[in-house]
């Protein structure tokens, strides 16, 4: 089944996290180049569901991300984490991950270009799972927060948006006015990646472009990663459990009204 952008391929299952939660590789294209996301769902369920496309943090398409998958799309949702740097770019250590990572944050048009292609990849996924295509919003992770910013600034529409813990810089502003969906930003109060700098001028962006629906929440004694049980950096990336069940409760909360039949 070939797109413009997009060839895809539905792989053979590579993992289990729960009885009926199935991982699937999906193969596709950007200009020519080889990508590899993962899909997620629970198996069990056949009605058609919301789906969320997930950004990873800057590691890319981990297991680890797929843990994270599961936990977000637990009965409710089905999940593509799409794929940022290319099939044979998978970081092993935080050298290679800031290079992969640094690379795409320095182009925003290619970052967006990738994501809304993982997009189009993810609603071709109904033909394999029981997905609500009219139903759609995206999440990510540290450099996936950025990720799923710019996918909103680039003018998409689909539900909305949540990005955790991410980096709320941009190059360009005025992009925000594009902006069609809601978003939630939830946010360690603590995070030095995330000063209070940058936290205050993406509000200024938000009220400049006269964006209808955005919420930012801040939370007490967080820092960054504070969903990633192995962030282990004191006071700078650390897991901070008790946050982590709050910002995947209002995350729910915000699908739960933005995906609303």
């Amino acid at each position: 089944m070939k797109k413009t952008l997009t060839t895809l391929l539905m792989t053979a299952t590579v993992g289990l996290a729960q009885a009926d939660m199935i991982t699937h590789t999906v193969d596709y294209e950007i200009d020519g180049e080889a990508y590899q996301g993962l899909l997620v769902y629970d198996e069990a369920v056949t009605e058609p569901r919301p789906g969320l496309l997930m950004v990873p943090n800057w590691m890319g398409v981990t297991d680890n991300a797929a843990k994270k998958a599961y936990r977000a799309a637990g009965t409710d949702y089905v999940v593509f984490i799409a794929d940022l740097y290319g099939r044979d770019i998978r970081p092993t250590d935080a050298k290679q991950a800031s290079a992969a990572a640094g690379e795409v944050r320095s182009d925003r048009a290619v970052m967006r270009k990738r994501v809304n292609a993982a997009l189009e990849v993810f609603k071709a996924q109904s033909d394999t799972v029981a997905l609500d295509t009219q139903r759609l919003g995206a999440i990510g992770f540290c450099f996936g927060g950025t990720a799923v910013l710019e996918l909103a600034r680039s003018g998409t529409e689909i539900g909305g948006v949540v990005s955790f813990h991410g980096n709320l810089d941009t190059p360009d502003p005025d992009a925000a006015k594009a902006i069609r969906m809601p978003l939630l930003v939830l946010h360690g109060a603590d995070d030095p990646y995330v000063p209070p700098e940058q936290v205050a001028a993406f509000e200024q962006e938000m009220r400049n472009a006269g964006v209808a629906d955005w919420q930012l929440l801040s939370y007490g004694g967080a820092v960054h990663s504070f969903t990633d049980p192995s962030a282990n950096v004191k006071g700078q990336a650390q897991y901070h459990p008790r946050v982590a069940e709050r910002a995947f409760m209002q995350m729910r909360s915000f699908f739960g009204e933005v995906l609303a039949d």
